[in-house]
């Protein structure tokens, strides 16, 4: 039966470092929108799925950018399940990421482990890592718990033996969902049931994908003839399998550059999909019908395919590609979860042995008989109609604590969940001013030592919001919430109306400047972000040793910097914020040709600061609106790397078009899609 232990992983990896103070009031830059010309041909369900509620905001959940690129041995808390055929490693820190699924009997490894943890921005909020199998829950994306802490605990499994449950609060959905993971007796299949429960008296959109890292060099089956292929053009095509545009696209390194693959699984037919190795060895993964979406997700072997392999994880380690499956057929549906229900299901994961040469129909065969023989379909059923009276079971040892996120909603709402306590000692800072609001109805005021903290933007805490006192902390939390659910006109009055009496303005100020900029206003959230960035330097010791906000002198020891501080995993949170809102006032003062103001800030950033890639991206675009084009050109000479450089972001590659002639040197291509597209 299942064992589980604790172990010590240790992997070179860079810091998180903090979160981004500032709130995500712009609108979400996602790149996995369909292009409105492809939407009128889809499947009636589809379409409607489609157009279901897709996430505008991030908010309530950070940004995750205060990452950097220096990785050095890092110890992580490990929770191995394991019995006499499989081992299982799961990061209970990291999202509860399985990185490791071992096959004894044969030596080898199922997944793409990464020999390093190095985060990038993929998530929803920014920070993610690659590798192994994790679980996405919130909307179209990889989930803003990708890099968060989730609890976990022991479970009596159906079998007798032990199961490991993780569960936590998804807060951009206000969903509790539970993973239960357990290898029954003799098995070499790891189960996982799965439940998301919407315990609201409304329906909320629900997205699920499993996400499972294998190294490319496999043929990817799907029992599919037709597959929806989405590339970062943002066009949604139904297309051929395995054959399409001339080359056989089940073989991820025949794809010139990245692109979803999401299989049209038949209604009946079993769901599972499979990536072997040329001697037909490799991973299964299958689930109950619920489970309904079947994908291939490919870098490609163009230059910036190749250059994300690199970034993710180390030069020379080998390619990856993603096979997945979720609830809707496409990851850009989300699926309507009615009022105070629920929605579970069974996945399997384990080895299979099939010819993966040949004729589509008859490698299909051959890989669903073998899948047949060795995990029945009627096999997987059955484990889940045995787990699902032991979902409700009240976990045992905890082995690993999330976020209190979800005993201040339990607190608030009074839900019960069986199976999925979010217990009051799980409280901590981050909740305590909205504890401070629901028992006595105020905020208390904001640490003068710190920005403030994040806001809670669901509409009972926006009603929580709107009839306590009217002191400048709760105008700036209501704005936020009021700009969270449209009401931007409110939200700009709140925030107008906290201002007047302000001690800390800068915070204000910058809501304010993002309303400006979003209503076509630069020229004013230009004056906004300058004034608040002025107001956040005067709060800290201008100057003094540590200080986020230098004297305003450029230079002098600046290169040594460079080397030791970006990603030190060291910077406070006034640097955090004075990073965040320089970065945005640079910006938006460019933008309207001040470049002069856009220096001033510049210069009055700490060395730490400016040493970091994102900005000295920033000194290369400041140098070029100068007019100083060759000392642009030389900080590219000099190399930099942007740690948070987004997914799909082209602005590198922009930049450089405007400075030089001759291609984009290979360091800096991460173009995800043809040119021209």
């Amino acid at each position: 039966m299942t064992t589980i232990r604790r172990e010590v992983l240790t992997l070179p990896a860079a810091p998180l470092g903090p979160d981004n103070p500032l709130p995500p009031l712009r609108p979400l830059d996602e790149a996995h929108r369909i292009d409105e010309r492809d939407r009128a041909g889809l499947p009636r369900d589809m379409a409607r799925q489609v157009g279901y509620e897709p996430l505008r905001s991030l908010l309530p959940a950070p940004v995750r950018d205060g990452y950097g690129r220096v990785r050095e041995p890092r110890e992580f808390d490990a929770l191995v399940i394991e019995n006499d055929r499989l081992r299982a490693t799961v990061l209970p820190a990291l999202g509860g990421r399985v990185t490791s699924l071992f096959h004894k009997p044969t030596d080898r490894e199922l997944l793409y482990v990464n020999p390093v943890l190095q985060p990038a921005n993929f998530a929803l909020n920014g920070a993610w890592f690659s590798g192994g199998i994790e679980w996405n829950i919130g909307a179209t994306g990889h989930t803003t718990l990708s890099c968060s802490p989730v609890h976990a605990a022991r479970v009596p499994a159906p079998d007798g033996g032990e199961m490991l449950r993780l569960w936590e609060w998804e807060r951009l959905r206000d969903l509790p969902f539970q993973v239960d993971l357990w290898l029954p007796r003799d098995s070499d299949f790891l189960h996982v049931g799965v439940r998301v429960r919407n315990p609201h008296e409304r329906p909320v959109p629900t997205y699920w994908w499993s996400n499972i890292a294998v190294p490319e060099d496999r043929r990817v089956l799907a029992p599919a003839d037709e597959a929806w292929l989405f590339g970062y053009e943002r066009r949604l095509r139904r297309v051929p399998v395995p054959t399409h545009d001339g080359a056989d696209r089940t073989y991820p390194r025949n794809s010139a550059y990245a692109a979803d693959w999401f299989y049209e699984v038949p209604d009946g037919r079993r769901r599972w999909i499979a990536a072997l190795d040329e001697h037909g060895h490799g991973l299964v993964q299958t689930s109950t019908d619920v489970l309904r979406g079947r994908k291939l997700f490919v870098w490609g072997t163009g230059p910036g395919g190749r250059r994300w392999q690199e970034w993710l994880t180390e030069p020379g380690t080998g390619g990856y590609c993603e096979i997945q499956a979720g609830l809707a057929r496409t990851q850009l549906e989300h699926v309507k979860l009615e009022a105070e229900s629920e929605v579970s299901w069974l996945e399997a994961y384990g080895p299979l042995d099939a010819d993966p040469e040949g004729e589509w129909h008859t490698v299909l065969r051959g890989a669903e008989d073998r899948l047949e023989a060795v995990l029945p379909r009627t096999g997987v059923d059955a484990a889940y109609e045995a787990w699902r009276p032991h979902a409700d079971a009240e976990p045992g040892e905890r082995l690993a604590t999330g976020s209190g996120w979800g005993a201040l909603e339990v607190l608030r709402a009074g839900w019960k969940l069986p199976g999925t306590p979010f217990e009051e000692a799980t409280l901590g800072d981050e909740q305590r001013p909205w504890l401070h609001l629901l028992h006595a109805g105020s905020l208390p005021e904001p640490d003068p030592g710190a920005p403030p903290g994040g806001t809670l933007v669901a509409r009972p805490w926006r009603d929580m919001l709107e009839t306590t006192a009217a002191t400048p902390v709760a105008e700036y939390h209501l704005g936020v919430a009021q700009w969270h659910e449209g009401d931007r006109a409110q939200a700009v009055r709140s925030w107008e109306r906290g201002l007047k009496n302000a001690a800390a303005r800068w915070p204000l100020l910058r809501c304010l400047a993002v309303a400006d900029q979003e209503d076509g206003h630069h020229e004013r959230a230009a004056d906004r972000y300058a004034e608040a960035f002025d107001d956040l330097c005067a709060r800290v010791r201008d100057g003094a040793e540590g200080s986020p906000c230098a004297s305003g002198v450029s230079g002098g020891g600046e290169a040594g910097a460079r080397e030791a501080l970006p990603g030190s995993g060291g910077e406070t949170s006034w640097t955090a914020a004075t990073a965040a809102l320089g970065g945005e006032a640079i910006g938006a003062l460019l933008a309207v040709g001040r470049t002069a103001d856009a220096r001033a800030v510049w210069e009055r950033l700490a060395p730490s600061v400016r040493a970091r890639g994102r900005f000295r991206l920033a000194e290369a675009a400041l140098l070029a609106a100068e007019g100083r084009r060759a000392e642009a050109r030389a900080v590219f000479d000099e190399g930099f790397e942007v740690a948070d450089l987004r997914e799909g972001d082209e602005i590198i590659g922009r930049l450089w078009a405007r400075l030089a002639d001759e291609p984009l040197p290979a360091r800096h291509d991460f173009r995800m899609r043809p040119d021209g597209d």
